[in-house]
């Protein structure tokens, strides 16, 4: 497999604009322009869509350790080769049966940087929201932070949502936001699945749309895993809990 992106900077702010996996043919190896060929007849070459929470990736020969932009990254609006790192690995192993096909990456947040778990981070996507729908100033880049929700276009057949089931309730806009991509994916078609657990269901996972993220830690780590590659036993993938 392999993995390519586009990294945008605004404001000192940098965003993964575009995030695709390939699942390579035996002993197969495509170039950035071969994956921009494929991309134009995406009908025909996007297997489908997995819904992430936001990015923590790097170009090929970079980390995500500090900015890419400290590194001396040139943005140059061009795809790249993304270094492989644990979610990949997870896809990797995980997902079988797309061999020669695409499959798009989509976040809640654009913005690439690990570790957004603290509350000014958080509570500033949570005023933002709010402020999309008029004209007022957001702090992070309304076009390249987040999704246009009304007119999201989900590539291929399926999406599989795994931002996370641990929303903190106290950001009632993100909740909502995550909820009308949720809803507007069933509007335009496209068969959802997600991992949940069985304890809870999924008509409550739909609702607090709670799905969990492929790299999980402690006893969940393989029980998550091993229910993605259940899920996609199947095409298109499937509502899947993990063992308890």
């Amino acid at each position: 497999m392999q993995a390519f992106g586009k990294f945008v900077i605004e404001h000192e702010l940098e965003y993964l604009t575009e995030h695709y996996l390939y699942f390579n043919e035996t002993d197969e190896k495509i170039t950035t322009d071969e994956l921009r060929v494929l991309l134009k007849k995406k009908n025909k070459n996007v297997a489908g869509t997995i819904f992430l929470y936001n990015p923590v990736m790097a170009p090929k020969g970079y980390n995500t350790d500090r900015t890419l932009a400290e590194q001396g990254y040139d943005f140059d609006g061009q795809y790249t080769e993304l270094q492989f790192e644990k979610l990949m690995d997870i896809f990797q192993s995980r997902i079988k049966g797309h061999e020669g096909k695409i499959i798009e990456v989509k976040y809640l947040f654009n913005y690439n940087r690990p570790n957004i778990e603290p509350t000014t981070v958080l509570e500033a996507f949570n005023e933002d929201i709010e402020k999309l729908s008029s004209f007022q100033s957001t702090r992070f880049s309304r076009e390249l932070n987040y999704q246009d929700v009304r007119n999201i276009r989900i590539s291929g057949k399926f999406v599989f949502f795994a931002w996370g089931h641990k929303f903190d309730q106290l950001h009632f806009n993100i909740v909502n936001y995550a909820r009308s991509i949720y809803e507007q994916s069933a509007k335009i078609g496209k068969e959802a699945s997600f991992i949940y657990g069985r304890r809870i269901g999924v008509p409550e996972s739909e609702k607090g749309v709670r799905f969990f993220q492929p790299v999980a830690t402690g006893k969940l780590k393989t029980k998550v895993t091993e229910a993605i590659a259940k899920a996609f036993s199947t095409n298109p993938p499937r509502p899947t809990a993990y063992e308890e």
